[in-house]
């Protein structure tokens, strides 16, 4: 999904709510970020695999959308901290139900997955 679609009144609601948590990081970001406000280098400490280029653009794409607040310490050197929003709160509690069928999902993948491997170790018996 595009960017775009981030900023664009005029497509659907969940359109709306899945472009701004589109890519890999971002909803693992709102979770963490629901404990509590964290400085960037904690976000990727939790987070192995996720750049620190990377973080930067989604922190500041959440900024954009209203999901995070950025909050720079005048400090040497300067320390920055990113908390939710109302709004961010709101869509991390609005993805709850989501994530959870999401989880019924996977857990159909693998019992698929797994009847599948007893079909395959039936048929190699025969």
């Amino acid at each position: 999904m595009t960017r775009s679609r981030a900023q664009d009144p005029n497509v659907c609601g969940v359109t709306a709510a899945i472009a701004v948590i589109d890519g890999k990081w971002k909803t693992s970001l709102l979770w963490l970020l629901e404990s509590g406000p964290h400085r960037p280098a904690a976000l990727r400490r939790r987070l192995p695999g996720l750049s620190e280029k990377v973080l930067t653009q989604a922190l500041r794409e959440m900024e954009e959308d209203g999901l995070v607040h950025r909050e720079v310490h005048d400090v040497v050197p300067p320390k920055t901290v990113y908390s939710l929003t109302g709004f961010g709160r709101d869509l991390s509690e609005a993805l709850g139900p989501v994530a959870d069928w999401g989880h019924r999902r996977l857990d159909q993948l693998r019992e698929h997955d797994h009847e599948h491997e007893h079909e395959h170790e039936h048929e190699a018996a025969s």
